[in-house]
């Protein structure tokens, strides 16, 4: 049975197909959606809700030449399938396949890489500066979602728009979403504006433009039947009866006057049903003839045409294979060893339920950082501030001056958008904030917008800092609740996914601050010897190496630095005069990582002994299948490391020069 789908090979096929023939369209893609993403996962529920947005945006603009700017760009499956790629989007997010975002070297089609939330915005309004510097006119649409006003960021650029440029199209994707459910105040807003619409002028012009097109009549009666949101699409929020608290008032016994957008100087339009085309299509439309900045609010469904994702939006949001009938997923293989965000979260909770001064902080991510178990066991113990990673580390600070705890749960790519913050705010006051950084090495699908490989570079320099790395998940707990007894700002770098299957103690042990495990040590068998320093969950890949190594006669010790700062002095400088090579593993970069620490110390202790590196190169690593083969690729494997070992130990030896008898 042939589809639509089958016949759109670039945006301008989508301009040519009738009404019902896009309407036709949209079932095809979610068809697509949902039978390719099953075999390996993907961002199923947020694709699912912007196809019809998507075909209106292609039916009305021309990309290449008219740029669309998609907010973390997780929601760009559609748009790829209608761009050329529908060939290839059964690869997508596997290794030689289609990136899971908007990436500028794949397509011309995408004017802007993301990955991250709150950026298209800026990102929009400077290339609308840019055409009009060059007075060039081409339209750029920003498509930004109603999760992404709770990022500073994108009030920032609000703030800008209407003195930077008269031409500019803004759409609200409000799904009332990011992964989690939507918190704070914005999202009450963007509810009040969906359910107390007063009309203004614009309205009367929206609806004259509507009835002036073909068949306008009809697609506006047809508008106003969608939802009591939906009627003339347009409004201006001046709710008319009595507030119901003084503190909901603007100070003159009523509500403020008008829409957040309109005070900033930019018109508003909506809210439209973002599953109705035609309704879309002449809104835009509209937009696009605007001599003003113009946001447009859509209200879309996420997860829509598939029941399994609208009943659970969050677990749909992303992730791995599933069923494309039932949306079942697939079962944990028996002895699946706890994922690390799951340690940390029971972890917390039982630390939390002995220390008072305990409180989890997350930002928009409680299950993806495992703090759902605190915010089901100790509500009142949890923060979410939605996607707003700077406010959340200030936030902690502030807690940290009372006398609290704060466990601050962010992705290691995402803490980088608050540095400025874990610097000035909370380094420079040396506040005991404890930062739990998930996903510190790669998120192997996802890419390099995810990959957490330079924490260890950003966090090394600044003063006061304790930052560690477990090798496994029992020693995750150990840190933990080292940390809580800390009065610095202390950090945890661990991977995403599951631990190594130890068990974990009942009653987590008290480490000593900068000291580093030995877990194998010379044997004195007469081989050369090679000491290997595994970071947190390279310690295996250390013990791996370790056992090649002592196949072809080496002798070979294995010591768990657990600490990136301050590192065990003692026992780096014993291991670096003992050994004939001293080998670092670390999943971070090489530049500026753990190794860099040690070639830094060695130099100033005057240690000779030759060091080699394992870490990931000075370049972006790509996304993949898995993290395995990625390792192969780049070379931080046991094979590899031991194949080094070798190498540098057949090599001929340089004359060493005595520098203390100079």
């Amino acid at each position: 049975m042939s589809r639509y789908l089958d016949m759109v090979d670039s945006p301008e096929h989508v301009k040519r197909l009738t009404p019902q023939q896009l309407t036709a369209l949209a079932e095809d893609i979610r068809e697509e959606l949902i039978t390719k993403l099953a075999k390996a996962g993907g961002h199923l529920g947020p694709n699912l809700g912007v196809v019809e947005l998507t075909i209106a945006l292609h039916r009305v603009f021309s990309t290449p030449k008219d740029k669309f700017v998609w907010d973390v760009s997780h929601q760009v499956y559609v748009h790829k399938l209608l761009t050329g790629r529908k060939d290839r989007f059964h690869t997508i997010r596997q290794t030689d396949g289609l990136n899971g975002f908007a990436l500028r070297t794949e397509s011309e089609h995408d004017s802007f890489g993301a990955g991250h939330a709150g950026t298209a915005l800026s990102a929009a309004l400077g290339m609308c500066a840019a055409r009009d510097q060059r007075k060039s006119n081409e339209h750029v649409v920003c498509v930004f979602g109603d999760a992404a006003l709770t990022n500073g960021v994108s009030f920032e650029a609000l703030n800008n728009i209407a003195h930077t440029t008269k031409k500019f199209i803004g759409i609200l994707n409000d799904n009332e979403w990011s992964i989690a459910k939507n918190v704070g105040a914005i999202s009450g807003y963007l509810n009040k504006l969906i359910t107390n619409p007063t009309y203004n002028q614009l309205q009367k012009d929206f609806e004259s433009f509507m009835r002036g097109t073909p068949r306008g009549e009809i697609t506006y009666k047809l508008g106003q039947k969608v939802e009591e949101a939906v009627k003339g699409v347009v409004k201006e929020l001046t709710l008319r009866h009595t507030p119901a608290s003084k503190e909901e008032t603007d100070g003159r016994g009523g509500f403020g006057s008008s829409l957040i957008f309109e005070e900033l100087g930019v018109r508003y339009l909506g809210p439209i049903d973002g599953h109705n085309l035609p309704l879309l299509i002449e809104a835009l439309e509209f937009a696009k003839n605007c001599d003003y900045p113009i946001v447009l609010h859509v209200l879309t469904k996420k997860g829509k045409g598939f029941d399994a994702a609208l009943k659970q939006p969050e677990k749909f949001h992303g992730l791995g294979p599933y069923c494309a009938t039932t949306g079942e997923t697939p079962a944990a293989k028996p002895g699946t060893p706890p994922a690390y965000q799951d340690v940390f979260g029971q972890t917390l909770v039982k630390l939390c339920q002995k220390d008072a001064t305990l409180v989890g902080i997350t930002a928009a991510m409680p299950t993806g950082t495992g703090l759902k178990h605190l915010e089901k066991a100790l509500p009142t113990r949890y923060y979410d501030v939605g996607i707003a990673e700077e406010h959340a580390v200030i936030f902690a600070a502030g807690m940290a001056t009372m006398g609290f705890h704060p466990v601050v749960a962010i992705y290691s790519t995402f803490l980088q958008r608050a540095y400025d913050c874990i610097h000035h705010d909370v380094c420079l006051q040396d506040l005991p904030v404890i930062f739990c950084m998930d996903r510190a090495g790669l998120s192997a699908n996802d890419g390099p917008t995810h990959h957490g490989l330079f924490d260890i570079a950003y966090l090394r320099c600044l003063p006061n800092v304790i930052a560690m790395a477990p090798k496994d998940e029992d020693e995750l707990a150990d840190m933990m609740f080292t940390a809580s007894l800390q009065k610095h700002p202390t950090f945890i770098r661990y991977p995403r996914g599951s631990g190594e299957g130890v068990p974990i103690k009942e009653v987590p042990a008290l480490l000593e601050v900068g000291k580093a495990e030995v877990t194998r040590n010379f044997a004195q068998t007469g081989g050369k010897k090679v000491a290997l320093f595994g970071l947190g969950q390279m310690h295996s890949i250390a013990r791996k190496t370790a056992d090649l190594l002592a196949e072809d006669g080496f002798d070979v010790a294995v010591i768990n630095p657990r600490w990136t700062k301050p590192i065990d002095a003692g026992t780096h400088e014993f291991f670096g005069r003992a050994a004939d090579l001293v080998i670092t593993l670390e999943d971070h970069v090489l530049m500026g990582g753990y190794g860099s620490t040690v070639l830094e110390h060695f130099a100033e202790a005057r240690i000779t002994t030759p060091v080699a590196r394992i870490g990931w190169p000075d370049q972006f690593i790509e996304h993949a299948s898995s993290v395995d083969y990625l390792r192969k690729k780049h070379g931080l494997t046991a094979e590899h490391t031991a194949a080094l070992a070798k190498t540098r130990l057949a090599a001929p030896a340089i004359e060493q020069v005595d520098f203390r008898a100079a």
